[in-house]
């Protein structure tokens, strides 16, 4: 039999359709419910499945200010004079999300009855509720206040994009690290895809070190990552170049289909682009001196070589991650640039159905899909926003994690049709989240703010109502880039001490 945990009450606001409040049942000694919990009761309706909102302490001995003040006055507490302990008793706020009958699921539209039993609610019926898949979800950790495992759909997660919205130090690194390692361990049966992560500080290296995912990990450092000159598209040169005229437009337009003409099948380097340009006698002299700084410019970025490396291709497969490590660039545009390269010729591989379905995980998406900055501050937008629009016709997935939600592009940030919430102190952040996103009451918004370190709110198409989770421990090896700021001294402290050791035995 279900436990039942309290009663709904009559107040001036409810029961309603859209609230009621209950009478917590302290009996057992032990407060059986708290705030975010989901609890059922019966209605006219059928099963209602509601949300605890909040949880408040009330005492009629304590109502009336004027009263306790001139009880206490006199000397004597008021708990001395009447038996006000007896009168003390917990309500909870809760808000009803839909009927459950049979694992048919619809909206609630009429209130339940005041003296109505306030159950808790059985794991396997929360599960189907909210729309979990215990079969072959990704376990990203627990409900909050239950026990059952929350398992994301994976079609329903990344077909529509996604995005893990926090502060620095709430977790989002250590979330992503775990839904790399679902996707890492997923079976051909369950279905895989290909993930490409851009490692902004070197958070997911610990991958292509660790034993249990080193196989099936590649790292590729930023300064290793090459685009093929040869690969060099007018469509892409203008992006990369966006502050061309229309005739520069016109004549690097020219000569990039030129050269891929005379030198088909050849591969050829950026120098080889600006020798054309320079011998071409059709061009104004003022137009080729612009296009040969702009080649320059391309040249001295250090990422440009005659040929892609590595290829694009060998960066997708089934059930692997690729983590392009972006730490060592320092230059944004450098990182954008690198960005837009890649996130082109994987969009573009994937319509063509070169690669398998992948996931694009894009790190400091802030940086990448501003909001508001202009063309030539945001090489890497254009591309984003059309796999945000686009993608999920042709199973490329995005997921955009940023600590500055404000800062993130609103068009792509709408198009992460499931957004996981972890702590947002930030007004503006919370606003902007708020109105971006369905499911997000109020009451949500003030406990997004102080949530602890690992723990999130996942809101959006990957679940069928908002829930709170607690995140599961990661089983893959922790960099030590992200190590505790404490262990990170004495570390340097004992590197020292054994430098010094190893300089006097040398002497």
């Amino acid at each position: 039999m279900t436990e039942q945990i309290g009663t709904v009450i009559s107040t001036p606001d409810g029961p309603s359709a859209s609230q009621f409040s209950f009478v917590i049942d302290e009996d057992s000694g032990d407060i059986p419910v708290r705030q975010n919990q989901f609890i059922m009761l019966g209605s006219e309706e059928g099963r209602l499945i509601a949300r605890v909102s909040d949880i408040y302490k009330t005492n009629r001995y304590f109502d009336r200010a004027e009263s306790v003040r001139e009880y206490e006055r006199k000397g004597k507490k008021l708990t001395e004079i009447f038996p006000a302990e007896r009168w003390e008793y917990l309500v909870g706020e809760a808000r009803p999300l839909g009927v459950y009958n049979d694992g048919q699921i619809r909206r609630a539209t009429f209130p339940p009855s005041p003296g109505t039993e306030v159950k808790m609610i059985k794991e396997d019926i929360l599960s189907d509720f909210l729309g979990l898949d215990n079969e072959d979800g990704l376990h990203i950790g627990t409900v909050g206040h239950h026990e059952l495992p929350v398992k994301l759909s994976m079609t329903r997660l990344l077909q529509k994009h996604m995005s893990i919205l926090a502060l620095s130090g709430a977790g989002k690194s250590y979330l992503t690290s775990v839904m790399i390692e679902e996707l890492l361990d997923r079976d051909e049966d369950s279905g895989q895809v290909g993930t490409v992560i851009i490692d902004t500080h070197g958070e997911y290296i610990g991958f292509g070190d660790d034993e249990k995912y080193r196989s099936r990990t590649r790292v590729v450092r930023g300064k290793d990552f090459k685009i093929g000159a040869s690969n060099l598209t007018p469509s892409l040169f203008f992006n990369l170049k966006p502050n061309l005229s229309g005739a520069q437009r016109r004549e690097i337009g020219r000569i990039l289909r030129e050269i891929k003409k005379d030198k088909s099948g050849e591969t050829y380097s950026l120098s080889d682009i600006a020798d054309y340009v320079a011998k071409d006698e059709s061009i104004k002299s003022s137009t080729k001196e612009v296009l040969i700084s702009e080649i320059s410019q391309l040249e001295r970025t250090g990422l440009f070589g005659v040929a892609d490396n590595p290829p694009v291709e060998d960066l997708v497969s089934p059930g692997e991650a690729a983590i392009i490590d972006i730490s060592d660039l320092t230059s944004l545009e450098e990182r954008q640039m690198l960005v837009t390269y890649l996130a082109r010729k994987l969009f573009f591989k994937r319509q063509n159905s070169e690669i398998p379905p992948f996931l694009f995980v894009l790190e400091e998406a802030h940086n990448f899909v501003p909001e508001g900055k202009k063309r030539r501050n945001a090489l890497s937008r254009p591309v984003i926003q059309r796999i945000a629009r686009e993608g999920r016709k042709f199973h490329s997935s995005l997921c955009l994690i940023s600590q500055r939600p404000i800062k993130l592009d609103t068009t792509a940030l709408s198009q992460c049709n499931t957004k996981i919430i972890m702590r947002i102190t930030n007004p503006y952040d919370q606003d902007h989240i708020g109105k971006s996103s369905e499911g997000l009451t109020s009451d949500v918004l003030e406990t997004i703010s102080s949530l602890r370190v690992g723990e999130a709110f996942v809101v959006g198409e990957a679940v069928n109502y908002p829930l709170f989770a607690q995140i599961r421990e990661r089983k893959s090896k922790e960099n030590e880039r992200g190590m505790p700021l404490e262990e990170a001294a004495k570390q340097y402290m004992d590197e020292s001490e054994q430098r010094e050791e190893d300089a006097e035995s040398f002497m």
